[in-house]
């Protein structure tokens, strides 16, 4: 899986960017299909951060989630936090094996 953190007007830090690659890397145990997460900090406008997380999940497209707030980790770990039930929706309804048959066999 492949992980990028592009930050604008903003410079991302190593300690930015460990954060993120932390929270990212526990996303596989949630969907094991993603193929890329990008992890977009925009800090123009009001002065707060907002985080947007992307995750290309494969036969799915794309998964997003946003988060604004004053500070930056707070935000990035409430942004994974939403992709992370996002993530657990579509892998519930993927694994949805309980359909009752439409004509149950007469014994």
């Amino acid at each position: 899986m492949l992980f990028t953190m592009i930050g604008k007007h903003i410079e991302i830090t190593d300690a930015m960017r460990a954060h993120a690659k932390e929270k990212v890397d526990k996303l596989p145990r949630f969907f094991d299909q993603l193929s890329h997460v990008e992890v977009i900090v925009d800090a123009s406008g009001s002065g707060m951060p907002e985080v947007e997380v992307v995750a290309r999940a494969e036969h799915f497209g794309d998964v997003v989630a946003r988060e604004a707030g004053p500070d930056l980790y707070p935000c990035i770990d409430l942004a994974m936090h939403k992709l992370e039930r996002q993530l657990k929706k579509i892998k519930e309804k993927q694994r949805d094996n309980k359909h009752l048959p439409t004509n149950p066999p007469i014994l």
